[in-house]
């Protein structure tokens, strides 16, 4: 869930992160437009050209110049990799204190997960 404390092109790159996992954007598939992206948003144009910048730092986009920014080969496992290193390092923990002193039980849980 993004937090409302991180900055907005942060916000923008989580949901593209989001869809990128969702299998929504695939490896090989186009990134919305900067332009569409931000309208759709109701974002600066700018702030989704920074977010997508740090994709291409990344190296988990490739520009085909006056094409658009495409999900490069191996992007959504690196980043499923380090969502689930972050998940586990820094929400996990305090998920993990919650669970217990509710006194929840796995099976409910899981239950719960099914419904």
């Amino acid at each position: 869930m993004p937090s409302l404390d991180r900055p907005v092109y942060l916000r923008l790159r989580d949901e593209i992160v989001a869809m990128i996992l969702d299998g929504q954007i695939g490896e090989g598939a186009a990134l919305p437009s900067v332009r569409a992206f931000a309208a759709e948003r109701g974002a600066n144009p700018l702030t989704v050209a920074k977010a997508y910048q740090s994709f291409q730092e990344d190296g988990l986009v490739t520009v085909r110049r006056g094409v658009g920014m495409f999900v490069a080969p191996g992007a959504a496992a690196r980043l499923k990799a380090s969502a689930r290193a972050e998940f586990l390092s820094l929400e996990w923990p305090e998920i993990s204190a919650r669970i217990r002193r509710l006194g929840l039980e796995l099976e409910e849980l899981i239950d719960r997960a099914d419904a």
